[in-house]
């Protein structure tokens, strides 16, 4: 019986320099057998591997392995998604190349990771922050803009003044820049998208045909996307406010209509706006509130918050019932039209801003065995299906069918030469933000020119590369002041652009 004690430090190198010599775990291209394709995630290289690294990996490694064992081709790749904020911020602090500190971290998680003994192709290795990567970037955005895919407009996004640059929604604490500690402004800038909202429908049909997928992925999926069918509503203004006469509200549940007792509309909503121009302390609030994160989570946490413009609106169904309209803290822009009528009797939200308020609360759904003359909702909204109460011409009614009633009846009716109602389909889903005012991450290959307006860099002269003379002594972008970097003709016109 042998009595030779394992020792890994001497045996686990001799066997993983013999697997590199003979390189074993290299995948052919011409090799005749079946492929499998094994790819766990790339890591970001932070510079250590840690325990999270060691789970993923091994268990990717015992695919990689079993197939190969099976006489399977197998591609099991090792690369690195290497741009972002953490390599540019670690530069300012300390006083490091971004690029350096990037390489320097993937040499030394590589031999980590080779240490463990992992069936990878090292020799397919590549990080996203190598030329010749983002190079192959920049030719798809290309075919992307010309195949309509590629849109630029303006979007809200988390603005630190002290180190002038966009923060992620992670990045906001308690409304202060998580590194200067200032406080953050939503600003609008202009940004680049991926119209992926365009897939919207495609991608939720496509969720049936993942048939090995759990239930409670596909769900968050479908959460994610967000279909809704509803009504975009124009409620008329009891006043014109500037050229405003009406003001446009989507919602899912117009079957609550008569329950509706004020409507919210978001900070950089127009009316708001306009409001605000001769209104002191409804500018100052609107302030407030650009100061808080963008994110749905951060608005869903954050106290609920109104101020009253003194704008009312008309209800569809009834010319002497005015509503208030408030500016919330709870609404965005970037959802459904910016404005919601809020219904407190069957939204918790809505309940606990008018209980705040003092506004009224109507219950309009009731328990199909509940008593409409005691049924009160005061605490808790009534959220479950029921029938129609204290709604007039739809008394009686379930939800559904009071729907289609009110859908019906605010399509025949007219304001401005338009129906005041018509039926819509939302997606919750977003448009994919690309832009980021930061150094570290792949240069958009656009050309802004005053003459021809932004045009695409020939493919012909890519790749537009990272400057490496940059200087990171103080905030913002140092692209912005480097010396040559932004300064090029424009294709089109010749002219310095």
């Amino acid at each position: 019986m042998a009595t030779e004690r394992y020792n890994p430090r001497t045996s686990e190198p001799k066997w993983q320099k013999a697997w590199a010599e003979k390189k074993l775990f290299e995948a052919r291209n011409d090799d005749p057998k079946p492929k499998y394709y094994v790819l766990e995630m790339f890591p970001y290289p932070s510079g250590k591997i840690h325990i999270g690294h060691t789970r993923n990996y091994t268990m990717g490694d015992v695919v990689a392995r079993y197939k190969r064992a099976k006489g399977f081709n197998v591609l099991h790749p090792m690369g690195w998604d290497a741009f972002g904020m953490p390599a540019e911020n670690a530069a300012m602090q300390n006083k490091v190349h971004p690029k350096e500190w990037t390489y320097a971290n993937i040499a030394a998680m590589r031999e980590q990771l080779k240490m463990m003994g992992l069936s990878l192709d090292w020799a397919r290795e590549f990080a996203t922050c190598d030329v010749d990567y983002y190079h192959r970037q920049q030719m798809l955005f290309l075919d992307f803009v010309e195949k309509g895919l590629v849109t630029r407009k303006s979007s809200k996004v988390n603005w630190d003044p002290e180190d002038m640059t966009v923060l992620a929604n992670e990045q906001v604490i308690d409304g202060r820049g998580w590194r200067s500690g200032a406080l953050v402004e939503q600003r609008e800038l202009t940004q680049w998208f991926f119209k992926i909202s365009d897939y919207a429908q495609d991608l939720l049909d496509s969720l049936d045909s993942l048939g090995e997928w759990p239930e409670k992925v596909k769900l968050m999926q479908q959460n994610w996307i967000g279909r809704s069918e509803g009504l975009l509503i124009r409620w008329p203004l009891a006043k014109p406010v500037g050229d405003a006469h009406e003001l446009e509200v989507y919602t899912t549940r117009p079957d609550t209509i008569f329950g509706a007792s004020f409507m919210a509309v978001a900070a950089d909503h127009p009316l708001a706006k306009k409001a605000a121009e001769t209104n002191v302390e409804l500018a100052k609030f609107i302030d407030e509130v650009r100061h808080m994160g963008t994110s749905v989570a951060a608005l869903e946490t954050a106290e609920k918050k109104g101020f009253d413009t003194g704008i009312r609106v008309v209800h569809p169904f009834d010319e002497s019932w005015t509503l208030p309209v408030y500016v919330a803290n709870f609404v965005l822009m970037e959802y459904g039209t910016g404005a919601i009528f809020g219904c407190p009797s069957g939204d918790q939200r809505d309940l606990d801003f008018a209980n705040k308020y003092g506004l009224p609360v109507i219950p309009v759904v009731m328990p199909e065995d509940a008593d409409a003359k005691t049924f009160q909702v005061t605490e808790e909204a009534y959220v479950d299906d029921g029938v129609m109460i204290n709604s007039r011409f739809l008394d009686g009614m379930k939800p559904e069918q009071a729907f289609d009633e009110v859908a019906k009846l605010l399509e025949e009716k007219m304001i401005g030469g338009r129906p005041m109602a018509e039926r819509k389909v939302n997606f919750r889903l977003r448009d994919w933000g690309i832009s980021r005012q930061r150094y570290w991450g792949c240069p958009i290959p656009m050309i802004h020119c005053e003459h021809c307006g932004v045009v695409p860099v020939p493919k012909a002269d890519l790749p537009v590369k990272l400057p490496d003379d940059i200087e990171f002594d103080r905030p913002g972008n140092p692209l912005d002041r480097h010396p040559t970097w932004r300064h090029v003709k424009c294709p089109q016109c010749g002219r310095d652009a």
